[in-house]
């Protein structure tokens, strides 16, 4: 173990609020995702769809833009 000399109690604290903040942040962040997973299932459920997904029962009303081209 480094010899921290007489401010290894200061050092060890600060690493472990860091480690504790960091993992509360990804704990919090896994919840997140979770709950919003869950809400996005209970919409499509209820027969409510994303404007990204594609629609299996009418075709496409978007019409292809054309490139422009840089000179």
């Amino acid at each position: 173990m480094p010899d921290l000399g007489p401010h290894a109690v200061f050092i060890w604290a600060a690493y472990a609020v860091t480690f504790i903040a960091v993992a509360g942040l990804v704990f919090f962040i896994v919840q997140d995702d979770r709950r919003q997973r869950q809400i996005l299932a209970d919409l499509e459920r209820q027969g409510i769809r994303r404007r990204s997904a594609k629609s299996a029962d009418k075709p496409s009303q978007a019409k292809p833009r054309a490139r422009k081209l840089k000179p």
